[in-house]
């Protein structure tokens, strides 16, 4: 989709909108706006053939409000300055709202990780984490990086390992980045836990009888026809988690083409026809659209966007048939199309509460490395001995007895994952509150989720500044 549009002049039109109606001073607003610091840096590496080419990466903070500042890097050919600003910023909002304690950065390497071997990618992966130390731009304290568009844990193995040779005697070297492979540091349930999020946030939405009726919808997932956009991921895990919990898949969407049923997709079909053939089209029953963009255009209650930026657009958003828009990637929604689907009464998840899902559970991992003790290791025996003792109270006073299959699943206690989950769902339950109840306070004749996201977060940031006595 068209990158002519300014991601940064984008998320900088939401905040304007929301600013002005927070009533804080000028100036600080300004401070809260501006990107703290930006770096470009340019590597040479060796190919495998044995020629040399020259790198070109970007690290932005852009808050230094608390620390440390936090935000996923992206292998991208799309990447440059205006996209990690942007990018950095929703971080900063994005922890905001959902209280995670960090600061917004984020880092872009513009390279297609398809272009490259796995031993050029380590090499790549390696140099850039070494430039971000020189610079003091990667540490437990100051700036932790996490995976985003095309790196993932194996990506965020070989920063770790480059951090940890770079600073031996940091005993919290491991918390210098999130995201990683369960056995260097990782955390239960983070592979899944942006998708989860917007899974529980959609769920949330919901939930609210008024807000259904409003948009013509009954309350619930059960039967709601959802089309999604990326089964990376944040879209696949998304896309299960809703298929689970009653919705109806009728569309996904790739960078290949496009799939429509309005029978309904079971994804992990879909999943392993792409396995098998290399695409999702052509799956039985389905129809294909070879203009993957075109399937957001089709009928549907939700539309999940949950690929890239600038996706639903001035040129698109009047063909848009979804009565949810629900913002799984960063910034799928421009500012543009944000007031055109506004004015049709329908109704934006915006990505800095519904994405937020993957920082939260990054949070928990950065805290579990702090902590240097996995999360459930010293309560869950004993509290599956509180829940047997309670179950043979529930047997000797009834004269009954649990099956084997009940008593198992009565005394269980939660492990690492079942704990990391119920902070990701309490997070984004409260998360979703908020922000409608922000919506509320301003009156939604004036303002809609996404503005009232931003006035919330501008709110939590300013408080900061204000206690450190920098503004009035």
């Amino acid at each position: 989709m068209p990158n002519e549009i300014s991601f940064w002049d984008q998320v900088n039109r939401h905040f304007d909108r929301a600013a002005a109606l927070t009533g804080h001073d000028p100036r600080l607003l300004d401070q809260i706006r501006a990107c703290n610091s930006v770096y470009r840096i340019s590597f040479p590496i060796k190919r495998d053939d044995g020629s040399i080419e020259v790198i070109t990466a970007w690290r932005a903070e852009h808050s230094h409000h608390k620390l440390p500042a936090k935000g996923g890097i992206r292998y991208s050919l799309a990447v440059d300055e205006d996209e990690v600003m942007a990018l950095a910023a929703l971080m900063t909002y994005k922890c905001a709202i959902v209280d995670v304690p960090f600061g917004g950065a984020k880092g872009g390497v513009k390279i297609s990780r398809h272009d490259y071997s796995e031993d050029e990618l380590e090499r790549i992966t390696r140099r850039y984490t070494f430039e971000l130390y020189k610079k003091n731009m990667i540490g437990p304290g100051h700036d932790v990086p996490a995976p985003d568009f095309g790196s993932g844990p194996r990506e965020m193995s070989w920063i770790a390992d480059t951090y940890l040779a770079l600073a031996p005697n940091d005993v919290n070297a491991l918390a210098c980045v999130t995201g990683k492979p369960v056995p260097q540091g990782g955390i239960r349930g983070r592979t899944e836990a942006t998708g989860r999020g917007v899974y529980f946030g959609i769920r949330e939405a919901c939930k609210v009888p008024e807000d259904m009726e409003r948009l013509g919808l009954t309350t619930g997932l059960d039967g709601k026809r959802v089309i999604i956009q990326g089964l990376g991921n944040v879209g696949s895990h998304a896309a299960r988690n809703l298929q689970e919990g009653g919705a109806i898949l009728v569309g996904l969407a790739e960078y290949e083409g496009a799939i429509y049923s309005e029978k309904g997709l079971d994804v992990e079909r879909v999943l392993a026809h792409r396995q098998e053939t290399g695409s999702i089209l052509g799956f039985p029953g389905a129809e294909d659209i070879e203009e993957s963009i075109r399937c957001l255009e089709r009928p549907c209650d939700v539309l999940v966007p949950a690929a890239l930026e600038n996706q639903v657009t001035r040129e698109n958003a009047p063909r848009i048939q979804a009565k949810i828009v629900a913002e799984g990637a960063n910034g799928p929604v421009t500012a543009d199309a944000t007031e055109i689907l506004k004015e049709r009464g329908v109704c934006i998840l915006p990505d800095l509460y519904l994405n937020a899902g993957g920082v939260v559970v990054s949070y928990f991992e950065w805290l579990k490395d702090l902590s240097h003790v996995r999360f459930g290791r010293m309560e869950k025996r004993y509290e599956e001995g509180a829940y047997e003792r309670l179950a043979d109270a529930i047997e000797a006073k009834t004269g009954s007895s649990f099956s084997a299959a009940e008593r198992k699943l009565l005394i269980r206690g939660p492990g690492e994952a079942d704990l990391v989950d119920s902070g990701l769902e309490e997070t984004m339950v409260l998360g979703y509150q908020e922000v409608r109840g922000l919506q509320e306070d301003l009156g939604p004749d004036r303002t809609d989720l996404r503005t009232a996201a931003f006035v919330g977060a501008i709110n939590k940031v300013a408080v900061v500044y204000q206690d450190l006595g920098i503004f009035p």
